[in-house]
């Protein structure tokens, strides 16, 4: 007796996951403009209208390759739990798994996201709920001042900078950065975001 081969439904999913790969793939490698829905076809190995039957649009696609990087990064934006040194160190944490290398769905939002309202708004999400949560964690602090306004601000600017800094290394490929080991510039960085995390002069 022979098993039986994957169901329609495994296959239209085993499809519209090559699609996906292959078009965060891209999407990393040229942001949205410069991607067509033929070369995102031609890398899955299938038909352009294929593309467009399980999708619709290249806006769609678009939105569903960058989805899982969202919830990604207000995952890898959490701050733990702790004094002012444990919060720092958490934020440098995070910047660390980013600068070493960001799964394509965030890079393709990255690249995007200065050239494409879906990108724009993507980010803006992310990076808002990760304001959200720092703020949260700074106001917690003993250390510091508890106006909430304050704490947002110094968490917008601290979340602004890592990103900063991840653009620099990831997409610009600054020199500087690129040279310098993780661990050197974490202890570049550390005096700044230590100093935001507790309102510190």
């Amino acid at each position: 007796m022979t098993a039986a081969g994957p169901t329609r439904a495994e296959r239209r999913r085993n499809t519209e996951q090559r699609i996906l790969a292959a078009a965060r793939e891209l999407f990393a490698e040229r942001g949205f403009e410069r991607t067509t829905i033929r070369a995102v076809a031609s890398a899955a190995q299938v038909d352009p209208a294929l593309v467009m039957q399980y999708f619709g649009s290249k806006q769609e696609l678009f939105s569903q390759a960058v989805r899982i990087s969202v919830a990604g990064a207000e995952a890898e934006g959490r701050p733990r739990a702790g004094g002012p040194e444990a919060l720092t160190d958490s934020l440098l944490a995070s910047l660390g798994m980013k600068i070493g290398g960001l799964p394509e769905a965030s890079l393709a939002m990255l690249r995007s996201m200065l050239t494409h309202p879906e990108a724009a708004e993507a980010a803006r999400t992310a990076l808002g709920h990760q304001i959200t949560e720092l703020a949260a964690a700074i106001s917690a602090g003993p250390e510091v001042d508890h106006r909430a306004e304050d704490a947002r601000l110094r968490a917008a600017l601290a979340v602004a900078t890592m990103v900063g800094v991840t653009i620099g290394h990831q997409l610009l490929g600054i020199d500087d950065l690129r040279r310098a080991s993780p661990e050197e510039i974490a202890a570049a960085l550390r005096p700044a975001l230590h100093a935001l995390v507790t309102g510190a002069e």
